[in-house]
């Protein structure tokens, strides 16, 4: 089965599509003991794709790993400057590489799919996919009214307007606890939000991803989907 070169690498665990788009164009990829630049370029599994010195093949066994990330932990897979991973985090409860669909930044808790579903990452991680996401947020200080109701009519940041889908403050919490729904991907959006309206954000927490929720999951550990989530995340998810 014919594929595109940056699909192949993903579907061999080695990072999200769009990552391997990039390792493409920066030279890290050969084919058939030559560099190959071009990710639209298709190969089979008979072609010979190596990166970083090993031989990739597309991974049969498909792991789906629900981690409640903590703070102070980093959402890739390596960091220079030797900072807790979330990687180091469950690389023990899996025997397979997985990699983190998104990102949430180092500060921010809660909900982080792991995968080595090169297909499923992408098709979660893309803008069109609108997946729904809900966090809890808490403020430095009481959100007035007025602030609630600019972010709910959507607030324009340097890179375009930030549209929520719901903004509310939470039931029998104080009013600096404010809860907040949408589908954007934009880079640490809801932080931005805040900070434009002269809050600092406390704490951050995804309670919410893609159809799952923390139910039964202690800030720091990790479980294997079942087969009716991964069932949903592939099928019912636009």
């Amino acid at each position: 089965m014919k594929m595109r070169l940056n699909k192949y690498i993903a579907h061999a665990g080695v990072c999200s599509r769009r990552r391997a788009g990039e390792l493409v164009k920066e030279g890290q990829i050969s084919v058939n003991g030559k560099v190959e630049k071009n990710p639209a370029i298709e190969v089979t599994e008979e072609d010979e794709v190596v990166y970083q010195g090993k031989r990739l093949r597309v991974v049969k066994n498909k792991v789906y790993l629900l981690l409640n990330k903590p703070k102070n932990v980093i959402t890739t897979m390596h960091d220079e400057r030797g900072r807790k991973t979330v990687w180091d985090i469950v690389q023990n409860k899996v025997k397979v590489k997985i990699n983190p669909v998104g990102r949430l930044d180092r500060n921010t808790t809660g909900l982080l799919l792991m995968t080595n579903d090169g297909d499923l990452a992408y098709k979660l991680s893309h803008p069109s996919s609108s997946v729904k996401k809900i966090y809890q947020v808490v403020l430095d200080r009481p959100l007035s009214e007025k602030d609630l109701e600019k972010i709910d009519k959507g607030v324009m940041l340097e890179d375009g307007k930030a549209v929520v889908d719901v903004v509310t403050y939470i039931q029998e919490l104080p009013p600096n606890h404010i809860g907040i729904q949408l589908h954007s991907g934009k880079n640490r959006i809801i932080r931005r939000i805040f900070e434009h309206l002269n809050y600092t954000v406390e704490a951050l927490d995804r309670v919410y991803f893609a159809g799952l929720t923390k139910k039964d999951l202690p800030r720091g550990w990790s479980r294997k989907l079942k087969n009716k989530e991964i069932i949903m995340l592939k099928h019912f998810i636009k």
